[in-house]
């Protein structure tokens, strides 16, 4: 079957949305890190709607820091693919044809900088997850003794992290006397921005003061949060997605009709007219990104752990189920109170839009995906919670259930005996790590004795019923 490229473009069905601007004529201002199915069906659909505006500045560049997979799926397709917005039996495709061109770190960095540096370049963005940034979340700062940190904090010829990549292009446009590009982390950590302008110039002073102060006066780095469910691609979604097309998409991304990109009004240079595109623009992104870790990432890993241990493949199994959505009801019952929601966001609202989306059979999310680097996404998404309802001497059996199920999860078994791989940059610590209080030290997490009593208390039930007897224990 023929690829999708730009010479099979009249061949698709009329119903498909494709770029209606001169593709050639567009200048890459993005240079994307991290360019996976998340950024395919999210940022990069907002930069391709400003080309289809007639706003030409806004083509990407995309980066892959490890793998050449995105590229040589991308590549014989002339950097487009399809978004499949699935919502129950509904489908619908957009052809985007925002990414130009996808370089691969490892093959050529100085390629990555020259893009980064180049005066057409107005936006960094990336989406590396969490683990991506190379975050000492105990002692704060960069990882140190992490091998590609350390080889960036000795060089920056061949960069092997992303803030490497970051430090080593702005300090090439400011020896051309460019101004600096905005970077803008569109990862789920609370505080983003600072974390990623804290990060930046740590490792530009370790190379040169006068650079890191010019990035400190001069660069800005926003925060964001990013809200769109993107499920891994399989086949069996490439070989439906052909059938529909009549070519063949290897790059092709399903998600769902839901999108929202909230951004902290700062930037160092040009942007695209994000509110025009449906973008927040907002001075405090943090009540945003509260509600969305504590309330979506929250209930995602407390399903993705509970669910995967007694058998559920996909999200709206769990949530299908009265138990498993009386459970998620009492987590968010417990999450709500810490949040201090900003005046547009109607929490209620909110909640049933999430248990809506978390039904939706056609996304196909799964357990096993959304409970990958559990150690990263842990102390945002529910241990913070946890520990504010503590502060607050407020209940929290659904909290300490769903961290429990995480450790439970590190034994790499489900409640049938069937066995798994634990898919975590810490995999090996966290296997070795014995009881509460051993698990929570491999996440750099300290809790109040009451707090680990409760933990523990679910862990044994969870040993001792499953993750089903545990979830019908606590809502019944």
């Amino acid at each position: 079957m023929m690829r999708l490229s730009e010479t099979a473009l009249s061949r698709l069905p009329a119903d498909v949305e494709r770029p209606a601007y001169d593709r050639k004529a567009a200048k890459r201002g993005v240079v994307h890190l991290g360019i996976g199915a998340f950024h395919r069906a999210h940022q990069a659909v907002y930069f391709d709607r400003a080309l289809d505006s007639g706003d030409l500045r806004w083509a990407t560049t995309g980066v892959s820091l490890r793998s050449a997979a995105v590229r040589d799926r991308l590549q014989p397709q002339d950097g487009l693919y399809g978004v499949v917005v699935r919502d129950g039996d509904a489908e619908q495709t957009r052809i985007v044809g925002a990414v130009r061109e996808v370089l691969v770190a490892t093959e050529d960095p100085a390629a990555v900088i020259a893009a980064m540096a180049d005066r057409d370049t107005h936006l960094v963005t990336l989406t590396i997850t969490e683990k991506g940034y190379k975050l000492d979340r105990a002692a704060g700062g960069l990882l140190s003794d992490d091998a590609d940190v350390a080889a960036d904090l000795a060089a920056l010829d061949a960069p092997r992290t992303a803030i490497g990549f970051i430090v080593a292009a702005l300090a090439q446009r400011r020896a051309r006397n460019l101004p600096p590009f905005t970077a803008m982390s569109c990862d789920n950590l609370p505080h983003n921005g600072a974390l990623l302008r804290a990060a930046v110039i740590a490792m530009a002073r370790a190379h040169d003061g006068d650079l890191a102060e010019w990035i400190a006066d001069e660069g800005a780095f926003p925060a964001s949060m990013v809200d769109r469910i993107v499920p891994a691609t399989t086949e069996a979604d490439i070989a439906a997605h052909a059938a529909q097309l009549g070519v063949e998409d290897r790059a092709m991304v399903k998600t769902e009709p839901f999108t929202q990109w909230v951004i902290e009004d700062r930037f160092a240079g040009e942007r695209p007219d994000f509110a025009a595109l449906g973008v927040q623009l907002t001075d405090a992104v943090g009540p945003w990104e509260d509600a969305k870790l504590r309330l979506l990432n929250g209930a995602h890993s407390a399903i993705a752990y509970l669910g995967g241990l007694a058998g559920d493949t996909f999200v709206h199994e769990f949530v299908g189920r009265p138990e498993g959505r009386a459970f998620v009801e009492k987590l968010w019952n417990e999450a709500e109170p810490t949040l201090s929601p900003p005046e547009e966001l109607d929490v209620a609202q909110y909640r049933r839009d999430l248990m809506a989306r978390f039904s939706n059979p056609a996304l196909q999310h799964r357990t096993h995906q959304i409970a990958m680097d559990g150690s990263q996404k842990l102390p945002q998404r529910l241990i913070a919670t946890l520990a504010d309802r503590r502060e607050a001497t407020q209940p929290i059996d659904a909290l300490a259930l769903a961290v429990a199920a995480w450790m439970r999860w590190q034994a790499g078994q489900t409640d049938s005996g069937e066995r798994f791989a634990v898919e975590d940059p810490i995999a090996d610590r966290l296997a070795s790590a014995d009881g509460v209080d051993a698990l929570l030290a491999a996440i750099g997490v300290t809790l109040d004795p009451g707090a680990r009593s409760a933990i523990g208390a679910w862990l044994t039930t969870l040993e001792r019923d499953g993750a089903a007897g545990a979830v019908r224990t606590i809502v019944s």
